[in-house]
């Protein structure tokens, strides 16, 4: 990344931006919320990229240089909290589950005044609290540092739908299967299978940001059926891909949270 921005304070506000549009690579002394109550974001590091729906958060430690896109008309809320204040511990970008509860103090602690009054400083408590007791969820995509490995994952990436075995795309990268198999463990931390689906939904959600239709997106992202990506899809992110975000949240205030089955 190149013509980083340094912001020593990492901002808490609700800020918009049109499908398409970008934040460009920075870094803040302090970490970050950041969450989409419409739309969907995707925020990208050297170490790879996370997709959050509206009933997901990215967690942003501080130092992070990360960048911020837009996929459909996004509603950014974003939360700021001091280098000494990270309530899960975490050393690295994290999505998280959003229940109901923790939807609205996000969305009324970035909406009300910056006034360090007592209220604001309760509201600030309690958020921090359903922090502590937001599950992590498996949405990072990786992004590798061997070179084979990086262009067998670029072909992918220009086409999600590409079925082709790992030995068939082996052959093309110029290496083995078990090779490929050996470096998506060592190097990513999680199988070829894995990775390509992760992958798959990554792209699924950018699709479902622009309103195309599920079937659609079942086929440009690769799944055999319709019926096959919505078992998919129900199964990472708890809901089906027909829901928007509120029925999403209808969803999670019934079952208890985001992914709960």
């Amino acid at each position: 990344m190149t013509q980083i921005r340094h912001e020593p304070v990492a901002p808490t506000r609700t800020r918009r931006l049109d499908s398409g549009a970008a934040i460009d690579a920075h870094r803040h002394d302090g970490h970050q919320i950041v969450y989409a109550g419409r739309g969907v974001l995707a925020v990208t590091t050297d170490a790879g990229s996370w997709v959050a729906p509206a009933t997901r958060a990215i967690w942003v430690p501080a130092g992070t240089v990360h960048a911020h896109q837009a996929h459909g008309a996004l509603e950014l809320h974003l939360v700021g909290l001091p280098v000494t204040e990270n309530p899960l511990g975490l050393d690295a970008p994290t999505v998280l589950a959003v229940s109901p509860l923790l939807r609205e103090l996000i969305v009324a602690h970035t909406r009300a005044p910056q006034d360090g009054s007592p209220e604001r400083a309760r509201l600030r408590a309690v958020l921090l609290d359903q922090l502590r007791a937001s599950p992590q969820q498996p949405l990072h995509l990786p992004t590798p540092a061997s070179p084979v490995l990086r262009a067998l994952c670029d072909l992918l990436r220009a086409d999600p739908a590409d079925g082709r075995t790992l030995a068939e795309l082996g052959r093309v990268v110029g290496a083995s299967d078990r090779t490929l198999s050996r470096l998506f463990r060592r190097d990513l931390g999680m199988t070829f299978p894995q990775w390509r689906t992760q992958l798959r939904l990554h792209h699924a959600l950018v699709l479902l940001a622009d309103r195309t239709p599920v079937t659609a997106v079942a086929h440009r992202c690769g799944w055999s059926s319709a019926s096959a990506f919505i078992d998919v899809f129900r199964r990472a992110f708890g809901h089906t891909p027909g829901s928007g975000p509120e029925q999403a949240r209808a969803h999670d205030a019934h079952t208890g949270g985001p992914g709960r089955r």
